[in-house]
C-alpha cells in the first residue's frame, strides 16, 4: 500500500479524486468529516447508550458519547504524532501533496469519533442480544429463506458493520481515507475468524453494503487478503484507532470503576504506577486532596505514555502494515501489555461482571428481543398484505427515514436490525413499555 492512495480526499458519492486546492480554505481536508459526524443525529443519540455501566445516574460516569469524544481526543493526538514521523520518512508527502501531520490527526479523530456510531443500545450485550434473537430465538425461522452470509449478518450482528452502513450513507459524504481508517475489520461474517489476524477477530461490513466497502477497498488500494471471500488487509490508520479505543477503555474504564467504589482506590496506584513510573511528580499526587483527582491526574499520565508508546510500535513496523503483515493491536507489541492486561483483567472481575452491570444486561436481553419479535413481525405481516392493525399502529411508530418494506426478506430484516440500533437505551426501553402497555 502507499500513502499516496491512502490519503483519499475522494468523498464518499464523488466520481472524481479531491485535491486540496479544492477545499473550503477555513475547513481544510478531513477536518469536514469530524463535522460532519458530530453533527449527525447518530452520534448525537450516542449521548443516552451504555459505555461500561448502563443507565447509571452518576455524573462521571462515561457514555458512549463521552467515550467517543475522548476517543477522538486520544486519536487526533497519536494520528499528530505519527503523522509528523511519516512526513520526515516520506517528504514528499508533504512537498508534493501538501499534507500535513494535522491531516493524519484529523483522519484518525473522524473515524474514532464514528467507531461506535453504529452501537445498539445496552452495550455489547445489545449486539449479543440481536445475534442470539435469530441464533436461537423467533428469527432462527428466517434461516432456510437467507444466505448464509445474510444470516451470518444477523447472527453477529456487529457494530462496526452498522457503523459502516451509517457512515457511508449519502448525507455525510466522508473522505475515504477516513471511512478507510474506520474499518477496523475489512471482511465480510463469513468465513468466522479464518486466521489470527487481527483484521480477522470480527467482520466490517453487511451484505447490504458488500459494493460500498469493495469500491472504498479498491480505491484506497487496500491489498486483497482472500480470492474466495472479500477480506482486505487494514488501512494503516485503522491501527492507531483502534489504538485510540484500546487507551482509552483500559484506562478510563477503570477510573470509572474506582470513582464508582467497584476497584479500590489502591489499585489505581498499584496498576498504574508502571505506567507513569517516568512522568509521575509525587508531590504533586499526595497535594491532591479527593480521590477523584488523584486518579484523574494518573489516568492523564497513563494516557499519555500509552499514545507515545503507540506512536513509537506503529513507526517501528510501518513497512509491515504497508505490506498487510502486520497482525495484532499496536499495544500487543508494547513494552507495557503486561501493565494493560492486568488493568483489563481487574475491570473485568470488578466492572463488567458487577451485579449492576449484569442486571442491565438482563433486562436489556427482553427489551431488545421483545421489541425485534413486534417490530419483524409488524414489517413482514405487512409485506405480505396480512398486516393486523395492531401491526398498522406499530408501523405507523416506525420511522419513514428507514425502508421496512424492501422486497428482500435479508433487507427487511436489517432495517428492523439497524432501527433498534439506533435507540438510545432510554428509548427502547420507552418503546418496550409502549408495547407492554405500561405507559399511562
Amino acid at each position: 500500500m502507499n500513502w499516496e492512495q491512502l490519503l483519499s480526499l475522494k468523498r464518499y458519492g464523488d466520481t472524481n479524486k479531491r485535491i486540496r486546492k479544492e477545499q473550503d480554505e477555513t475547513r481544510l481536508g478531513f477536518e469536514v468529516d469530524y463535522d460532519r459526524v458530530i453533527f449527525s443525529s447518530e452520534f448525537r443519540s450516542l449521548q443516552d447508550k451504555t459505555q461500561v455501566i448502563p443507565l447509571s445516574q452518576t455524573d462521571f460516569v462515561h457514555t458512549r458519547l463521552t467515550h467517543s469524544l475522548e476517543v477522538s481526543v486520544v486519536g487526533r493526538s497519536l494520528g499528530r504524532k505519527v503523522g509528523q514521523k511519516i512526513l520526515e520518512k516520506y517528504p514528499h508527502l508533504r512537498n508534493v501533496y501538501g499534507y500535513q501531520a494535522n491531516d493524519f490527526g484529523a483522519i484518525v479523530a473522524a473515524a474514532a469519533l464514528a467507531h461506535d456510531i453504529g452501537n445498539p443500545p445496552f452495550g455489547h450485550s445489545g449486539e449479543k442480544a440481536i445475534g442470539e434473537f435469530f441464533i436461537n430465538g423467533e428469527g432462527k425461522k428466517y434461516k432456510n429463506e437467507l444466505t448464509p452470509k445474510e444470516y451470518q449478518d444477523l447472527c453477529d450482528f456487529e457494530g462496526n458493520a452498522n457503523g459502516f452502513k451509517i457512515i457511508t450513507q449519502n448525507k455525510l459524504r466522508l473522505s475515504y481515507a477516513t471511512l478507510g481508517a474506520f474499518m477496523k475489520y475489512p471482511k465480510e461474517s463469513l468465513p468466522k475468524k479464518p486466521t489470527n489476524h487481527i483484521a480477522d477477530k470480527k467482520y466490517g461490513f453487511f451484505q447490504s453494503e458488500k459494493e460500498k466497502f469493495e469500491n472504498v477497498a479498491q480505491d484506497l488500494g487496500l491489498l486483497k487478503r482472500n480470492e474466495k471471500h472479500i477480506s482486505f488487509s487494514r488501512h494503516p490508520l485503522a491501527y492507531l484507532v483502534e489504538a485510540a479505543d484500546d487507551i482509552c477503555y483500559t484506562i478510563i474504564d477503570f477510573e470509572d470503576g474506582i470513582n464508582l467504589g467497584l476497584i479500590e482506590e489502591e489499585f489505581a496506584l498499584e496498576y498504574l504506577i508502571n505506567l507513569v513510573r517516568e512522568t509521575i511528580k509525587t508531590d504533586t499526587y499526595y497535594a491532591l486532596t479527593n480521590k477523584e483527582d488523584r486518579v484523574s491526574y494518573l489516568r492523564a499520565l497513563a494516557i499519555g505514555t500509552l499514545i507515545d508508546e503507540a506512536a513509537t510500535v506503529f513507526m517501528k513496523y510501518e513497512e509491515e502494515i504497508l505490506k498487510g503483515n502486520f497482525d495484532c493491536a499496536l499495544l500487543d507489541k508494547s513494552k507495557y501489555d503486561a501493565q494493560i492486561k492486568d488493568i483489563i483483567r481487574i475491570s473485568v472481575e470488578n466492572i463488567y461482571q458487577s451485579e449492576e452491570v449484569i442486571d442491565k444486561e438482563i433486562s436489556g436481553y427482553q427489551i431488545i428481543n421483545k421489541l425485534l419479535s413486534i417490530y419483524t413481525k409488524a414489517v413482514n405481516n405487512s409485506f405480505n398484505g396480512t398486516a393486523s392493525n395492531y401491526d398498522k399502529l406499530i408501523l405507523k411508530r416506525l420511522p419513514k427515514t428507514i425502508n421496512f418494506s424492501q422486497e428482500n426478506l435479508y433487507d427487511r430484516l436489517l432495517a428492523v436490525c439497524h432501527y433498534i440500533s439506533l435507540l438510545s437505551d432510554s428509548k427502547a426501553i420507552l418503546n418496550f413499555k409502549t408495547i407492554e402497555g405500561v405507559t399511562f
